[in-house]
């Protein structure tokens, strides 16, 4: 310890507790010494101290330092004085190099035993000679015998030996005194935590201190983290979650100090810790609400996430707590926000459907229960009603406006795998009722699957369906070769059937065979794409000639 190896009165030649007269007396020949370049030596030199070099300047230094009694005091509580037989022989053993003798003798009368007018020196001897060590238990020995000395009554009496006797001090300003010597000494020695464990064995008046001098600098650092992190955050929110990492990274170990001096049921550190905890929380508000509003496509709701996460185990307070976990509820809910919503949009359409199907159902029913014996349903009109049960125009528009691309991809990202199943699940559905053209308009709902091969099953149903219903009423070919019963060339052909083949006996016979056999041959034909196109145009050139 530099405070040892240095001290005034090591570099004086003498023992803290000398005469006025054997300082003069020293003064006066090392002085001369170091004027004639003599190399000046002192039976305190002893062999676990450091070499040092005397110079004229040092020692002229080292005597003004130990003028003042209260100087007096300060230094000879780092370094070793003769106040009894027992001091003298330990010190002879230290000249002569045996130290585990004289740490004997010292322990002898200090172990276990309270201070008292015989041993309050070694008390003093044993500690000094302790904090030179490297070892961390034993300086912690040497801090725990030098607080004792001072707090114990019998402290006067070591003052008096160093000082002069109408000197007073006070003892807790003295260990006030001692502790802020030892905490420069160590300062760039141990970390906060390892130097606060050298401590650990004084009483409560001195950790009182300790907190008190611990806890002014970590607070202040933190209250200044989270000062320039606010402003940082008002300026510029999309960084807001770096900045909340950075202060939490930059407060941990001031935290960490805080928490080992005070404990967490401390006010002071629940007030800090809380502010700390606030401060990270909001940065990770603000980045959310920021990154949100600019569609960011970082994954801003996790980034937000941890920051609270850190929040939480920093706070300590109930509010701030509460806080923390409303806020980690309300990311969790939006993170599946945007699948949660598609799903609410297309399954509200499922319902309407299921309502409008079971509303249909219950007036067949009611039809069939009251209809007279020789009357049926036409079930073709009933099929007809339930493709038609809602407006698929007008879905459509409200599936494109509440789920757009930028939804799709947040979608394709959910990690929720029911969700996304329930998800897919409506998509299908509602493609099965959609034509092919009204497929494409929302195509971008369908991520996972090429909708061509919805669109062709779409297209491959209607032309079914419209073939069904010709059936009921004839035009069974040229409604399968144009695709609808109500398409404008098959309309000029049931004109020619009506207006002109139904008035001659050959034209009817040809009905009568077309109806007779063109169902059969529509089955056959329905799927295949070359000979209806081979057909239309052939019924093309026939309208054709018909109409002049």
């Amino acid at each position: 310890m530099e405070l040892i190896q240095k001290n005034p009165y090591r570099i004086a030649g003498i023992l803290s507790n000398a005469t006025e007269r054997e300082l003069q007396k020293q003064k006066t020949k090392i002085k001369a010494y170091s004027k004639v370049g003599k190399e000046i030596n002192s039976d305190y030199d002893f062999q676990d101290l450091d070499s040092i070099t005397r110079t004229e300047d040092s020692i002229n230094k080292a005597f003004s330092n130990i003028e003042q009694n209260q100087d007096k005091v300060n230094y000879a509580l780092f370094w070793f004085l003769k106040a009894n037989d027992i001091d003298k022989t330990a010190i002879e053993y230290l000249k002569n190099g045996d130290k585990e003798k004289a740490i004997e003798i010292w322990e002898k009368v200090t172990q276990n035993k309270d201070v008292n007018s015989k041993n309050f020196s070694a008390f003093n001897n044993l500690g000094t000679y302790r904090l030179l060590s490297q070892n961390r238990e034993e300086i912690k020995e040497g801090i725990e015998a030098k607080i004792k000395l001072i707090e114990s009554e019998y402290f006067e009496n070591f003052v008096h030996s160093v000082a002069d006797e109408t000197f007073t001090i006070d003892n807790e300003k003295q260990i006030e005194k001692l502790v802020d010597e030892l905490l420069t000494q160590f300062k760039n020695q141990y970390s906060s935590s390892e130097t606060l464990q050298l401590f650990s064995n004084c009483n409560g008046s001195t950790q009182n201190y300790l907190s008190k001098k611990f806890t002014e600098e970590p607070v202040h650092n933190i209250e200044s983290q989270i000062s320039r992190s606010k402003n940082k955050r008002k300026d510029n929110k999309i960084d807001a979650y770096q900045f909340g990492l950075n202060l939490a990274a930059n407060c941990k170990d001031d935290l960490v100090t805080l928490q080992s001096l005070l404990g967490i049921t401390d006010l002071k550190y629940k007030t800090i810790a809380d502010q700390l905890a606030n401060e990270i929380m909001q940065c990770g508000i603000d980045y959310f609400n920021e990154s949100l509003e600019n569609g960011s496509s970082d994954n801003y709701l996790e980034q937000a996430q941890k920051l609270t996460k850190i929040a939480d185990r920093i706070a300590v307070g109930k509010l701030t707590k509460d806080r923390a976990k409303d806020s980690l509820a309300s990311l969790a809910d939006m993170k599946d926000r945007e699948i949660n919503q598609a799903i609410s949009v297309l399954g509200s359409i499922r319902l309407a459907y299921d309502k409008a199907i079971s509303e249909i159902d219950a007036q067949v029913s009611s039809m069939i229960r009251n209809m007279p014996y020789n009357q049926s349903i036409n079930y073709s009109k009933v099929s007809k009603m339930k493709a038609s049960c809602l407006n698929w125009s007008k879905v459509v528009e409200l599936v494109s406006s509440e789920i757009s691309l930028r939804d799709i991809e947040i979608i394709k990202k959910c990690s929720n795998r029911n969700k996304v199943s329930e998800y897919q699940n409506l998509v299908d559905f509602l493609f099965s009722k959609l034509g092919p053209i009204q497929i494409n308009q929302v195509k971008h709902i369908c991520y996972w699957k090429d909708v061509r091969a919805a669109q062709a099953k779409s297209t491959a149903k209607k032309v079914g369906s419209t073939i069904s219903s010709a059936t009921d009423k004839g035009c069974y070919i040229a409604t399968m070769a144009y695709g609808d019963y109500d398409h404008p060339q098959v309309m000029e052909l049931r004109n020619f059937r009506d207006g002109f083949l139904s008035k001659t006996i050959v034209g009817r016979r040809f009905i009568k065979l077309y109806y007779k056999y063109s169902p059969s041959l529509v089955e056959k034909l329905k799927n295949k794409q070359s000979i209806n196109h081979i057909i239309r145009k052939g019924l093309d050139q026939f309208i054709k000639a018909i109409k002049k």
